[in-house]
């Protein structure tokens, strides 16, 4: 699955879209990467003599990754989409730097009606950079 094909699924655009393509997808898993070019903005204010991609962003990379999963495989009614609603148990393992390429898998473990309880975990090179548990819920899309 290409990007086009991501951006089908959720509403994330550039500069906020952290997944290029899908390598697997099952019921239950996903797994996905987004290769950090050098050139990216966010690597001139984090670090600028260091650059490091922000922990964060590898959580927010996993949970869109959570959200293309959702979207391909449960049934959400329309004008729903999911948004995190719990981060628990974030362990960071390593520093990602400009160049590499994350390895995003994330596994939906339990769905209780509009509620998404997942697991991810991101890796570079094999070696894993962070491991968290997330929840999700549906929300409306529409501003209220």
């Amino acid at each position: 699955m290409t990007r086009d094909d991501v951006q089908q699924l959720i509403p994330h655009r550039d500069p906020f879209l952290w997944l290029d393509e899908i390598v697997e997808l099952t019921e239950t898993r996903i797994h996905a990467r987004k290769f950090l070019a050098p050139d990216l903005p966010v690597f001139t204010g984090h670090y600028p003599s260091f650059p490091v991609f922000p922990g964060v962003l590898q959580l927010e990379a996993a949970m869109q990754a959570g959200a293309v999963l959702i979207a391909k495989t449960s049934t959400m009614a329309s004008g729903k989409v999911p948004v995190a609603t719990r981060i628990n148990n974030v362990q960071f393992r390593r520093m990602v730097r400009p160049g590499e390429t994350l390895d995003i898998e994330v596994e939906l473990t339990e769905r209780m009606s509009n509620a998404f309880f997942l697991t991810g975990k991101v890796s570079v090179g094999g070696q894993v950079s962070v491991r968290f548990e997330f929840a999700c819920a549906a929300a409306n899309s529409e501003h209220g």
